[in-house]
């Protein structure tokens, strides 16, 4: 009896261990958000994956509904995201006059391939801060890094929504 005991309370201490280990933690879900709007394919198309191949030329297309241009939406996103990032590191942001419209810049044929870099080097580096932060940070960027993630992903469903409007998006790239 005392050995069937022993043998449960092993088992149980055992699964408890292995639920345990597998649970995730604050930091690994936030840097799993961050990494699936930047890179990592999971379940949607991440933003570099989004614009790859895409030339100037396409990256400028515009309709005449008001829509923004895949680069304008880029230039968006590489704004607000160095944005928090230099909030994330102690450092001042870039000035913002308040128009978020100004956000989303116009670019240029030698602008594109720049700011498509501009934007994978920010993600990446705010991956970075996050993988060395200390847990009490953590918790209190925890809101603002989620909210990062979910407005990376809106813009990024609006970079392939208007890629397929101009017959430039690759439905083998994730969303047909």
């Amino acid at each position: 009896m005392k050995k069937a005991l022993l043998i449960i309370l092993m088992f149980k201490l055992s699964f408890c261990l292995a639920q345990k280990a597998v649970e995730p933690g604050l930091r690994s879900v936030l840097l799993q958000q961050l990494k699936s709007t930047h890179n990592q394919k999971d379940w949607f198309v991440p933003v570099n994956i989004a614009v790859d191949g895409m030339t100037a030329e396409q990256a400028m297309l515009k309709d005449s509904s008001g829509n923004h241009s895949v680069g304008q939406l880029v230039n968006h996103l590489v704004f607000w995201n160095a944005q928090q990032l230099a909030k994330f590191k102690g450092e001042k942001p870039d000035a913002f006059s308040g128009n978020n419209e100004e956000t989303f810049a116009v670019l240029d044929k030698e602008s594109w391939a720049a700011s498509v870099k501009k934007l994978d080097e920010v993600l990446t580096q705010l991956e970075k801060v996050i993988s060395a932060a200390d847990e009490a940070t953590l918790k209190k960027w925890s809101g603002t890094i989620a909210n990062i993630s979910t407005h990376n992903a809106y813009h990024t469903g609006q970079i392939i929504f208007v890629r397929k409007l101009h017959g430039n998006w690759d439905p083998e790239k994730g969303v047909k």
